[in-house]
């Protein structure tokens, strides 16, 4: 007869399964709508452009008064509790600087930097809470986890041994690009 502890540790483990899945599908959504709006405002500005180059003043903005929100008339305004983009990780790309970034996530480049340029191996989260001076106790460290885990996931980073990060091929210093 299985012990209660052992049944309860099962069902911890697939319930921390099941938040892990939901976790990494709710980043690729949050990553597409990011593109997807990234795509929208570039409609955007371009169908706009060609408004004042077709204008009948041909385009001479320069009595034109633009006040503040006319650009976003039609944009949509975010909901409450709504993720800020700085909050959002985008996918890497070789041009993208750091500071797309929030300060958490660019706090943990800069400390695979660190040791990239030490010559250092990968780290480990436990090990990166103790360089952070946090509390090396488990929602600290899967607070990392989870972030490190987004940053593989978008190309930031890279997981050569389960547990185990540093800085992905090609994703150089704080100013991006290779």
């Amino acid at each position: 007869m299985p012990s209660v502890v052992g049944l309860l540790e099962q069902r911890e483990l697939g319930a921390r399964r099941r938040v892990d899945e939901l976790r990494e599908e709710a980043d690729r959504i949050q990553a597409e709508l990011a593109a997807a709006e990234q795509e929208w405002q570039e409609w955007r500005i371009a169908r706009r452009r060609v408004d004042t180059v077709l204008a009948p003043d041909g385009g001479d903005t320069a009595g034109t008064e633009i006040t503040p929100g006319a650009l976003d008339a039609d944009a949509p305004s975010a909901p409450r509790g709504a993720v800020k983009p700085k909050s959002q990780v985008p996918v890497w790309r070789e041009e993208l600087p750091w500071s797309v970034l929030s300060v958490d996530y660019q706090r943990i480049l800069q400390a695979l930097a660190d040791r990239v340029r030490l010559h250092q191996g990968p780290v480990t989260c436990q090990e990166m809470a103790a360089v952070f001076g946090m509390d090396v106790v488990p929602a600290r460290v899967e607070a990392l986890r989870s972030k490190a885990k987004r940053l593989v996931a978008r190309g930031w980073l890279a997981e050569p041994a389960p547990g185990r990060f540093t800085l992905a091929q090609g994703v150089a210093g704080p100013g991006g690009g290779s």
